[in-house]
């Protein structure tokens, strides 16, 4: 792999190969003779297969490198490694939020919640009421932020859509960020908060309130409505203190976008790194995004727990395999432009740079999309590639805080949960410094190890979850993140 732009004619691999032609900074180089039909191997896996003869000192990508399929050897459970715990008086502590019901929060919120698209604006008003000075006098409540979407109507011939929604909204009112919420529906969509209420138990109190525009009178009632109805729970919420709590109270969310070549040798092993000592210490880190471990999938069905464990993964994988089928796709679509630019060519390279995001514990289970998760340990969520709705699943899941690595320079956030940005490469994240939380780079400029590297990440995850705050609280991501997973047919 280039470390910088290499030039026609330029000695690599210690002088063993001479470039054949220009190699841009984060692509590879061929470094032997391959076939063409033989397969092209990266991190000692399959990441293609050559689609004309390739000649050592050669440009490797999209030109002369395809996907098909090819087969893997799940072998359930061949290589568990019996993960130990830490013992528990040596566990490391953060400044975690105890809420009534045992869980942990990393922050204190108020979430305005739209049940549909015909609520949005009016749930961004009545959040917008509490900026600036507005909570001046309740200094342990950290936001009142907005939970806006484009869904909840016309969805009815889509029942795996409104699933997916009302797992996304509950999960984010349930969330152990959010001290209080209210849900705002219009009255005549398919979701609204009685749904939500008869279905998951839901009841209205000095935490809990709905309101339908409709019911209440229109969008400025309703707009004064949920004003005062926030108001009377702040008084409540701030009451909330940090206090120690042990790390297994962690649920970290693993996510990656706008990945390039560098991604999958310092930001995502150097995660994988930290996932393993948080795993240690009893905490559970979520690894997702299906289409973005095809063809790396059996590095994780030979660490799964059970035989059922790895089974469930493997049913993940052929059901968007036949997805995709349906609407005349493939899952090769993905890596994006970008991803190519960076050097990233098929999706198999891809994924296996991404899969090292779970470090190497035990797969321990495998939940639907949003589903409510636990752990401890390395779990899967199933769920797309697209970073806002795999994320928004997995904070809905539980995710407390949320660990984004990038090397195109991704610029996202995630409410309730603060989000970490981890740079692949230093050149990106001096570019974009302000975004940044992490400069993962130092392992290929020589400066830190991947296990030094891991510790940071480590460490950074701690101070965070003790309320330190990260590049994107600073810059006020995560009000327009939310996006549930949506498919099927809309009316």
């Amino acid at each position: 792999m280039a470390l910088s732009d290499v030039a026609e004619g330029a000695a690599v691999d210690s002088g063993a190969v001479v470039a054949k032609a220009a190699v841009p900074a984060g692509h590879k180089i061929a470094t032997a003779e391959i076939a063409e039909g033989e397969s092209v191997r990266k991190y000692g896996q399959v990441i293609g297969f050559a689609s004309t003869a390739i000649h050592p000192g050669e440009h490797v990508h999209v030109h002369n490198v395809t996907v098909r399929d090819f087969a893997r050897d799940y072998a359930f459970g061949a290589d568990r490694r019996a993960f130990e715990l830490l013992p528990e008086a040596e566990r490391a502590t953060f400044m975690g939020i105890r809420r009534a019901d045992g869980r942990v929060g990393t922050r204190n919120r108020i979430a305005v919640i739209a049940t549909s698209n015909c609520a949005a604006t009016v749930v961004n008003r009545i959040a917008e009421a509490f900026k600036g000075d507005a909570l001046a006098d309740f200094p342990n409540v950290d936001e009142v932020f907005p939970v806006s979407h484009g869904q909840g109507c016309g969805m009815n011939p889509s029942p795996e859509s409104i699933v997916n929604l009302e797992r996304c909204l509950i999960g984010y009112a349930r969330h152990p960020n959010v001290a209080g919420f209210i849900l705002v529906g219009l009255g005549c969509e398919d979701v609204q908060p009685a749904t939500l209420a008869r279905r998951y138990g839901i009841e209205d109190g000095p935490l809990a309130r709905s309101f339908l525009i409709q019911e209440v009178g229109g969008s400025i009632a309703t707009t004064k409505a949920g004003i005062e109805a926030i108001r009377a729970m702040l008084p409540i919420a701030n009451a909330a203190v940090r206090e120690p709590v042990p790390v297994s109270e962690l649920v970290i969310a693993l996510q990656c976008g706008g990945s390039d070549g560098y991604s999958g040798i310092t930001a995502n092993p150097g995660l994988g790194v930290a996932a393993d000592l948080l795993v240690r210490n009893g905490a559970t880190v979520i690894l997702g995004e299906t289409t973005e471990i095809y063809g790396a999938e059996h590095l994780l069905t030979r660490r799964a727990v059970s035989t059922e464990v790895g089974e469930k993964l493997v049913a993940k994988i052929h059901w968007w395999e036949d997805h995709f089928k349906r609407f005349g796709g493939e899952m090769n679509n993905n890596p994006s432009t970008g991803n190519k630019k960076g050097g990233l060519t098929t999706i198999l390279e891809k994924s296996l740079g991404a899969v090292v995001k779970g470090g190497t514990s035990d797969l321990t289970k495998v939940f639907d999309y949003a589903e409510p998760v636990s752990g401890p340990g390395l779990i899967f969520m199933d769920g797309p590639g697209y970073d806002n709705a795999s994320t928004t699943g997995m904070v809905a899941g539980g995710a407390n805080v949320v660990c984004f690595t990038t090397g195109r320079g991704s610029v996202v956030g995630w409410k309730p949960a603060p989000t970490i940005k981890l740079a692949s490469n230093s050149t990106m994240y001096r570019h974009m410094e302000d975004d940044m939380d992490i400069n993962c780079g130092v392992v290929l400029d020589g400066t830190a190890s991947l296990q030094e590297l891991g510790e940071d990440i480590y460490r950074t995850i701690l101070a965070v979850a003790s309320g330190e705050k990260t590049k994107s609280e600073e810059f006020g991501f995560g009000d327009s993140e939310f996006a549930p997973w949506r498919h099927g047919a809309v009316t």
